[in-house]
């Protein structure tokens, strides 16, 4: 399997997110390292996600949430470094008003159809981002979508744990990718 990277949001995302449980629960996955988790700066998260995706044995795949869906989308434009595929949850709109101030150097989000496979999975209740807003990047990335229903911000407060449901989407998103990536292979 692909290296895995966990992109956090903003924070970092603490002890009970569904993120931190995943790594815990392989020891192969890590966690891209950018200055500073609570003020984030655009740039320097950029290469962060480009030294932890240069530094991966083979394209790895990325599992991000809430603000790094964000930096996915810039990140593809500025790097031409390959990724497996992208898992991107809880996609916020920075046009929402409980997008965080400090995050605003994230909030002119490209449009560009991403290069390599992508799922949104996306809650019903998010206040960061609607359905609706999750469905747009999703048609402009080229993305896959999919709806979890009331699960909030699909984060620590939301009582996930580890979040089987969301490991079946990952392990199912991951075969999918895999399969793509052949395809292009062989098709060219």
């Amino acid at each position: 399997m692909n290296d895995i990277i966990i992109l956090p949001g903003i924070g970092g995302s603490g002890e009970t997110h569904w993120q931190t449980h995943w790594e815990r629960l392989d020891p192969g996955i890590r966690r891209f390292q950018p200055s500073d988790w609570d003020r984030p700066n655009l740039q320097d998260w950029v290469v962060a996600l480009d030294s932890a995706i240069a530094s991966a044995g083979e394209p790895p795949l990325l599992v991000a949430h809430s603000l790094a869906c964000l930096l996915v989308a810039h990140w593809q434009k500025a790097s031409v470094l390959p990724v497996a595929g992208a898992f991107l949850v809880a996609v916020p709109d920075p046009a929402s008003p409980a997008f965080p101030a400090e995050a605003a150097g994230f909030a002119a989000v490209p449009a560009e159809r991403f290069r390599f496979p992508s799922l949104v999975v996306a809650s019903s209740n998010d206040p960061f981002g609607s359905v609706g807003y999750a469905q747009m990047r999703a048609a402009q990335w080229g993305s896959s979508l999919v709806e979890v229903g009331a699960l909030g911000h699909i984060n620590g407060r939301s009582g996930l744990g580890d979040w089987p449901e969301g490991h079946a989407l990952f392990r199912s998103f991951v075969a999918g990718a895999a399969h793509e990536s052949a395809s292009l292979a062989v098709n060219g």
